[in-house]
């Protein structure tokens, strides 16, 4: 299947807090989209990593996104090698998306930035035919890069390149975070270890970050990401 829309991130669970409302806007729009982990989030504090792959496979379904994969990279020891790059080149010739939304350039979790770097890379390469690669029934791929790679702007605020309008849908970006029960707005009698992000003021928080990006377009709530490159339009009057 050939996606739209890919938002490869490194932890299940950033995908949805970062560009939930996203996806599920080109989904309503007949888009094809489709979220790849490139981690189980093993090392979590809270839950198991079973445990947030049910999670990760109730949050697909709200969002109606239409592939869910987990690359089963080594969450917090991952590295930019050629191992990881090829699982990431293999991904994308499968999947030849035209957008590809990863996580942010810089951010509190090392992780966000390295995997930011570790996509950025392996995109470029997937565009070189020099580099050989095959499917699961051993076909070669045609070399492939995506027209467009954009950044999550997660914890760290950081100055959005572009901003989305996704007030229609953000009910469903919420219940889509919602739905890592192990993870976000936790219990008082809570058995396990409270964290960052279990934190009921952490969802508080991100209602507020999406409050604040769509008053800068004037709308209730949005998404902001960054750009790499410079992002040209073809008309001026289709800007907000």
């Amino acid at each position: 299947m050939k996606l739209d829309l890919m938002v490869m991130t490194v932890h299940p669970d950033d995908a949805e807090l970062g560009a939930g409302g996203t996806m599920a806007k080109y989904v309503a729009e007949g888009k094809k989209v489709g979220i790849i982990d490139l981690t189980e989030g093993e090392l979590g504090t809270r839950g198991t990593a079973e445990t947030r792959k049910q999670e990760a496979l109730k949050a697909a379904e709200i969002l109606g996104v239409h592939v869910r994969e987990n690359l089963g990279l080594r969450d917090g020891f991952f590295q930019n090698d050629e191992a990881s790059q090829l699982e990431i080149i293999r991904c994308i010739r499968k999947y030849r998306p035209e957008i590809v939304i990863t996580n942010a350039l810089e951010d509190r979790h090392p992780d966000h930035g390295r995997a930011s770097k570790l996509v950025y890379d392996a995109l470029f390469l997937s565009g070189l035919r020099r580099i050989e690669t095959y499917d699961a029934d051993g076909n070669a791929q045609e070399a492939f890069r995506p027209r467009l790679q954009l950044q999550l702007i997660q914890d760290k605020y950081i100055q959005p390149d572009i901003i989305l309008d996704i007030t229609p849908f953000w009910a469903i970006k919420e219940q889509s975070v919602l739905a890592y029960t192990t993870q976000f707005n936790a219990k008082q009698d809570d058995s396990e270890p409270q964290t960052y992000i279990s934190n009921p003021n952490f969802m508080d928080a991100t209602r507020g970050r999406g409050a604040e990006l769509g008053r800068n377009i004037q709308v209730p709530y949005a998404e902001g990401f960054t750009s790499r490159k410079l992002l040209g339009v073809n008309d001026l009057f289709e800007l907000v």
